[in-house]
């Protein structure tokens, strides 16, 4: 197991509020993300892709196959391996949860892609896996009943509030099923951001970090 940790979560889970609130540099924790306003300047082009990838995905499959949707994937989990693997020293590396959530949704959507899930399951394994849990039907409201929602998040066409629960659900199924050898912290997802990065901070040995300064983030998750 390599020296990094992944903040796993089922969609608007807080995730991204709680990383985004670690990037301050206040504590030692590194926050490692694949979202666009996070990327190193190095990576900037990649910018690129992430608007490419929506409109792949909301093609359905006119246009861009499969195959291609999948290699878009493919490079924001590369890019988290390679980062986790040059992590800088003396801090604690903490990866988005789209190291294992791409995996997990692809299999629920029957992307085929049995030869890319082999290699990526061969990419090194964190310490530990911080688990923000939060209930389908929160997020549901977090998603603006559904205003915010892409084809990735929900099953079928329409993106209905049954067919976001059911796919949550079992998303949050299909991530624990990939962590499942690893060491795995619960913390809930229904607090404060500055509440719930203080935990976060705890759970992967990084304590340092105060309530008040990721509250200086403020909002709620």
């Amino acid at each position: 197991m390599a020296d990094f940790w992944v903040l796993l979560g089922t969609d608007y889970c807080g995730k991204s509020s709680v990383l985004e609130a670690l990037a301050d540099g206040r504590s030692a924790i590194h926050p490692v993300s694949y979202d666009r306003h996070m990327l190193p300047e190095e990576y900037a082009p990649h910018a690129g892709l992430h608007a490419l990838l929506g409109t792949a995905l909301r093609d359905g499959g006119g246009t861009y196959s499969g195959d291609f949707v999948l290699s878009l994937l493919q490079v924001g989990v590369v890019y988290l391996r390679d980062r986790a693997l040059a992590g800088p020293a003396g801090r604690t590396v903490l990866l988005d949860s789209y190291y294992y959530k791409v995996l997990a949704k692809c299999r629920l959507l029957g992307l085929d892609g049995d030869r890319a899930f082999r290699w990526w399951r061969t990419f090194p394994q964190p310490r530990g896996v911080v688990l923000l849990d939060v209930d389908p039907a929160d997020a549901w409201r977090r998603s603006g009943e559904g205003a915010l929602l892409n084809p990735m998040e929900h099953y079928g066409t329409a993106g209905t509030r049954a067919e976001f629960l059911r796919f949550q659900a079992d998303l949050r199924d299909l991530l624990l099923d990939e962590v499942a050898r690893l060491p795995v912290v619960r913390i809930s997802a229904g607090g404060d951001v500055a509440a719930t990065t203080a935990a976060v901070a705890r759970a992967v040995g990084e304590p340092g970090l105060r309530e008040t300064a990721a509250r200086a983030r403020g909002g709620r998750l």
